[in-house]
């Protein structure tokens, strides 16, 4: 299936765009959501997230404790290594998974990740970007998760930079104003997607494992 990277920065809107996709008929695989369901009670990240970091890094129904593994994570870089240790290769194999099996005219990959790892690039036949200025990603994360100015930054340092991701977008998405100026973008590159998911037909299969 011809399938679209769909990505951005913090705050940038990509669940939103997602859903106005789904909305013109795209089939979406989000890696976010994935990550919940292998970091929620029995999944199957637990168990190794727990014998890396402890059961105090769950919640008491045995949820990964985000909160806690967020502020772990941002303040000890091997923490962090250790989690995508345990998480990417699940997620990446279940993204896969999903688009093997799905059916539609295209798919959309979404990956807040998609530029920093670059584990996701050969799943993907074209990448877009999600955009906007850095002062609106802020303003929308504490609105969204109360986090404070400082912890932000910290997330937005963390990322890959604003410049990266547009150098290596083949689609870039403007998200700093209206959500109707937002929409507004999204059919002719449904359109485009679907005409170049059109030409795909017939070339043979991407190994997708």
């Amino acid at each position: 299936m011809f399938t679209v990277g769909l990505t951005g920065g913090i705050g940038c809107g990509k669940s939103v765009v997602a859903d106005e996709f789904e909305a013109l008929g795209a089939v979406i695989v989000d890696a976010d959501r994935i990550s919940h369901e292998l970091t929620g009670p029995g999944g199957a990240a637990i168990e190794a997230i727990a014998a890396q970091f402890g059961a105090g890094m769950l919640t008491r129904d045995g949820a990964l404790d985000r909160r806690a593994m967020r502020e772990r994570v941002f303040a000890e870089s091997a923490a962090r290594r250790d989690l995508e240790a345990i998480l990417h290769p699940l997620i990446r194999h279940e993204c896969a998974a999903r688009l093997a099996a799905a059916h539609g005219p295209y798919a959309l990959l979404v990956v807040p990740l998609l530029i920093e790892t670059g584990h996701y690039r050969s799943l993907c036949d074209r990448i877009a970007v999600v955009d906007c200025p850095e002062s609106v990603q802020i303003e929308r994360v504490i609105a969204r998760n109360g986090l404070s100015e400082a912890a932000v930054r910290a997330v937005i340092a963390a990322q890959a930079s604003r410049a990266a991701r547009l150098a290596a977008a083949n689609d870039v998405i403007e998200n700093g104003g209206s959500l109707a100026t937002l929409k507004q973008q999204l059919p002719p590159l449904d359109a485009l997607y679907r005409r170049l998911a059109g030409t795909q037909v017939g070339t043979g299969a991407r190994s997708l494992l």
